[in-house]
């Protein structure tokens, strides 16, 4: 058998395996995008927890310094600060999030539980 001979089987045999590939974990809930730093792991964490306000950030809430939309933005793209976080306070770890938006620089503080995360502080500064 000649070299383009066995060269042609492979790529079909490759491509139907690309194909099935793609049709087996297309319908399943597989996630291996930006999922590999700390970072991004921690941010996953928290968005996958009911999220609980505490009275300082409602309060915040109400007096519109930002809204919840805003709030889940910064949760799912924000920058987790770990030089002013606690994450191996017990029971719960302590994550200082930050994000720009609008010339506005908005630092949540995030009680990360086993089962809930509770938002304890929003913070802007200019």
């Amino acid at each position: 058998m000649k070299f383009i001979h066995r060269l042609g089987y492979y790529l079909g045999g490759f491509a139907i395996g690309l194909i099935l590939l793609a049709f087996f974990l297309s319908g399943s809930k597989t996630s291996c995008q930006y999922d590999y730093s700390p970072e991004a792991r921690v941010l996953k964490n928290i968005n996958t927890k009911v999220l609980k306000y505490s009275a300082s950030s409602e309060t915040s809430l109400k007096n519109k310094l930002v809204d919840t939309t805003t709030i889940k933005n910064i949760l799912k793209e924000g920058d987790v600060i770990f030089s002013k976080s606690e994450p191996r306070k017990t029971p719960c770890g302590i994550y200082h999030i930050e994000s720009k938006k609008d010339d506005k620089t908005i630092i949540l503080s995030v009680e990360n539980c086993e089962k809930h995360a509770i938002l304890q502080s929003i913070t802007v500064e200019d």
